[in-house]
C-alpha cells in the first residue's frame, strides 16, 4: 500500500494523529490515477497484428478524428461568422483539420516506415483528395436541402472509413 507522510512540528508531548495517511482515503487520487492509467492505456500506440490491433487503431483514428473535427468546425465557424459562404469556409477549417490529423496519426496512431517527409508528401495527396471529396459531397448534401451542420457532419461520418484506410495502406506505410 502506498502511503503519504506528512511533516510537522510536533511539540514535545503532542499527538502525531493525521501524519500518515494512505492514498487509498483519497478518493480523488485514486480516481486520477485510474483515469490516468485508463488513458495510457487507451491512448498508446498500438502494436500487434489482428482483429484487436485494427479496433485499436481504428479508435484511435476515431478518437483523434474528433480532434481534427473540432478544429475543423471551430474554423469554419469562424469563417461562417465573418460572412464566408459555407463550402469555402469548410475547406478552411478543413485545412486546420488536416494539420491535427497528420501530427496526431504520425504521433499516435500508425507506426509509419518512412520518415514524415515521406509521410507528409502522401498526406497531402491523400488530404488534397478528401477535400475534393468533402466539397463535393458537402456541396451534394447543400443543394439537395440538408442546411450546412447536418450537411458536413453526414460528409465527415462518410469519409472517416475511408480516411483510415488511405492512411493505413498508403500514407503511413
Amino acid at each position: 500500500m502506498v502511503a503519504r507522510f506528512c511533516m510537522m512540528r510536533r511539540q514535545p508531548g503532542a499527538r502525531a494523529s493525521g501524519c500518515f495517511r494512505s492514498l487509498a482515503d483519497n478518493p480523488s487520487s485514486t480516481r486520477e490515477r485510474v483515469i490516468s492509467r485508463f488513458l495510457r492505456i487507451a491512448l498508446r500506440r498500438p502494436s500487434g497484428r489482428g482483429f484487436a490491433h485494427w479496433i485499436h487503431s481504428f479508435s484511435l483514428h476515431v478518437f483523434t478524428g474528433f480532434a481534427a473535427v473540432a478544429a475543423h468546425y471551430a474554423l469554419m465557424y469562424a469563417m461562417l461568422q465573418t460572412g464566408m459562404a459555407a463550402v469555402p469556409a469548410s475547406a478552411i477549417g478543413f485545412g486546420a483539420g488536416a494539420l491535427t490529423r497528420f501530427t496526431l496519426s504520425y504521433a499516435h496512431i500508425f507506426a509509419p516506415t518512412r520518415g514524415v517527409q515521406a509521410a507528409g508528401l502522401r498526406f497531402i495527396v491523400a488530404i488534397a483528395a478528401q477535400l475534393a471529396a468533402n466539397t463535393g459531397l458537402l456541396a451534394t448534401f447543400t443543394q439537395a436541402g440538408l442546411t450546412v451542420w447536418p450537411a458536413q457532419v453526414l460528409t465527415t461520418v462518410l469519409l472517416t472509413v475511408v480516411n483510415y484506410l488511405v492512411y493505413r495502406w498508403w500514407v503511413f506505410r
